[in-house]
C-alpha cells in the first residue's frame, strides 16, 4: 500500500508539471479624446445586465475597483452596489441608460444630479462582457475500493473571458474611448484516487488585463 502511495504521488507530480492550466490575455484600448482624472475625482464601473438571463459577473467589476483603489496611481473608485443602491432604481437592469445620452434624461431629476455631483464622479464604465466555458471533454468515475472512495480518469475544459468597458465622460456627456480584454484558457482535472484541479484564472486575468487598461487610459492625468 506504502509503495502505491508512492507510485500515485510520483505520478500526481508529473502530470503536474504536464499539465499546467495556461491562459492567453489579448487586450486593446480606444481612446477618442485626451481623458483626465483630476485629485478628488472618482469614477464608476458598473457591470452591463439584462433581465434575470445576463449579467456582467458582479465579481468580476469588484475584482476591477479594488485593483483600481492600488497601485501607484489609485483612484477614487464609488463601488457598485452603494452607487446603485444610492440611485436606485435608475441604475438596475431595465433603466440603467444604455446611450451616453441618456444621462440628459436622468439629469432632469434634481435629486440624481445632486447624487452623483455628491460623489464627484467624473467618468462612469460599463464593462459588458461574461467569462463562460466553451469546450469540455474527458470523463472521470468514482466508486468505493478497499482503501475507500477512489476515482480515475481525466476531464479538460476550455473558458473564454470576453469584456469591453466604454468608458463615459459623466461632464461632457461623450463616449471617450473603450478598452476590451479576451482571456482563453484550458483547464486540467486528472483523477487518480482523487481529482486535483489544474484550473485557469481566465477571469481573475481578464480582470487585471482590464484594470491595467484603465489605469493606462487615465494615466497622463494621473502623473
Amino acid at each position: 500500500m506504502k509503495n502505491l502511495f508512492k507510485q500515485t504521488n510520483a505520478l500526481y507530480l508529473l502530470l503536474t508539471l504536464v499539465l499546467s492550466a495556461c491562459t492567453s490575455v489579448t487586450i486593446d484600448q480606444v481612446k477618442h479624446v485626451p481623458s483626465e482624472l483630476k485629485a478628488g475625482e472618482s469614477i464608476v464601473v458598473i457591470g452591463r445586465r439584462s433581465g434575470n438571463d445576463y449579467e456582467t459577473e458582479p465579481e468580476l467589476i469588484s475584482c476591477i475597483g479594488k485593483t483600481l483603489l492600488k497601485g501607484n496611481n489609485p483612484m477614487n473608485v464609488i463601488p457598485e452596489q452603494e452607487f446603485v443602491d444610492r440611485l436606485y432604481p435608475w441604475f438596475e437592469a431595465r433603466t440603467a441608460p444604455v446611450h451616453v445620452w441618456d444621462l440628459q434624461r436622468l439629469l432632469s431629476f434634481d435629486d440624481i444630479a445632486e447624487i452623483i455631483d455628491e460623489y464627484n464622479v467624473h467618468y462612469i464604465v460599463w464593462i459588458d462582457g461574461v467569462t463562460e466555458k466553451t469546450r469540455g471533454g474527458g470523463s472521470i468515475s468514482c466508486g468505493l475500493s478497499p482503501a475507500g472512495v477512489s476515482c480515475f480518469g481525466f476531464g479538460t475544459w476550455d473558458e473564454k473571458a470576453e469584456y469591453e468597458a466604454s468608458v463615459w465622460d459623466y461632464r461632457t456627456k461623450k463616449l471617450v474611448g473603450k478598452v476590451s480584454s479576451i482571456a482563453d484558457g484550458t483547464s486540467y482535472m486528472p483523477a487518480i484516487v482523487i481529482p486535483i484541479p489544474l484550473l485557469a484564472q481566465v477571469q481573475s486575468q481578464a480582470c487585471s488585463a482590464m484594470a491595467s487598461q484603465l489605469q493606462s487610459f487615465f494615466s497622463s492625468s494621473q502623473n
